[in-house]
């Protein structure tokens, strides 16, 4: 069931990156009647308004730290998809607070500004590592889940719905991975890996716009969702990549990051113990307990210790030709391989 968003008004905050960008196409495709992004980069927002050419794109200038200018983008809202963040994990260890001000006050602020306009539901995007996390990004995307699920546990009758959604790496995106080995590729330089037997979740941008309207059209108060998906490891990702365009892989072992974990886990084993399982996605359902404190202290829930994490080391791995179709699944990287293979490269891969 896909979400009706004929003749809706959708905000997207942080509506410039990769996801912003790809559900705004969608939206404008299925009839939305305004799409507004809440950014605080002019230049990204200028070459959005180039591209797309619509008049129903509507594009606000301000930051989810302000309270006032996320108020003013709010007005009048149906749904909002809450994108903004700082994402980067490096910046997040050497400015912490400014992980806080953004990923957690900023989601506090978009939280009360759709309640006070009506807005009928919020979906808040989160991160696998939220999930058992060692870096100031990932425990401010964790205390940002926290605040939209507290949300449902003040206000039990409250009209606005909010809820997260919870993903692992979303290939192709700014600043990821991949088109990071493409230009190491393209420059004929070595592919820097961290560790070859690294872990992580694959999912395509189309695969992350599915996961937020799977949570508009099921979610209720509190609820968090996660889409099953394959991983692999990052050596096999680069020789899969090398492959692709035709190129002898040589790759180059830096060893792992400050602040990065061999795997990444998309749900803990007790967040699977009060879970649905809804085919294509799990649904977690928010702790219920209230501040009657026996729950917490003197009581337990039976079965939880059955359940494992749902690890990126653990769940369905990709073979080497496996990352290559879903790879190719990318339009992005289709495009420019079939760009490379224009240029001159003919031992380049391609399969259109």
């Amino acid at each position: 069931m896909e979400a009706d968003y004929a003749d809706k008004r959708i905000l997207i905050t942080g509506g410039t990156g990769s996801f912003g960008q790809t559900v705004t196409e969608a939206l404008l495709e299925r009839g939305a009647a305004e799409v507004r992004v809440l950014s605080r980069d002019e230049a990204k927002q200028d070459a959005m308004r180039h591209q797309f050419g619509d008049s129903r794109l509507r594009l606000y200038i301000g930051d989810v730290r302000d309270y006032l200018s996320v108020e003013r983008a709010t007005r009048g809202v149906d749904y909002v998809f809450h994108a903004a963040a700082l994402k980067q994990v490096p910046s997040g260890e050497f400015f912490p607070m400014e992980a806080v001000r953004t990923n957690i006050l900023g989601t506090e602020n978009v939280i009360r500004a759709s309640e006070d306009h009506g807005v009928k539901s919020l979906v808040c995007l989160s991160t696998d590592k939220a999930v058992y996390p060692i870096n100031a990004m990932g425990m401010s995307k964790a205390m940002m889940e926290k605040v939209a699920q507290s949300h449902g546990l003040n206000n039990p009758t409250a009209s606005t719905i909010v809820s997260c959604v919870r993903y692992g790496n979303v290939m192709y995106s700014r600043g990821s991975v991949i088109p990071h080995f493409i230009r190491q590729l393209r420059d004929g330089n070595p592919l820097t890996v961290t560790d070859p037997t690294m872990t992580r979740f694959m999912m395509s941008l189309a695969d992350s716009v599915k996961l937020v309207e799977h949570a508009f059209v099921n979610a209720k108060q509190g609820d968090l969702f996660i889409r099953k998906a394959p991983s692999c490891t990052i050596g096999d990702l680069a020789t899969a990549l090398c492959n692709l365009y035709g190129i002898t892989p040589d790759v180059r072992v830096i060893g792992t990051r400050h602040a990065e974990k061999l795997s990444e886990s998309l749900a803990t084993g007790a967040e699977l113990a009060r879970s649905d399982d809804m085919g294509d996605y799990y649904r977690i359902n928010p702790d219920s307990r209230d501040l009657n404190y026996a729950p917490y202290f003197e009581e337990g829930v039976e079965g939880i210790s059955a359940f494992e994490d749902y690890d990126s080391h653990t769940t369905e791995r990709l073979t080497i030709e496996g990352v290559e179709e879903l790879l190719l699944s990318i339009p992005q990287l289709r495009s420019d391989l079939e760009k490379w293979t224009k240029d001159g490269n003919n031992s380049a891969r391609v399969h259109v």
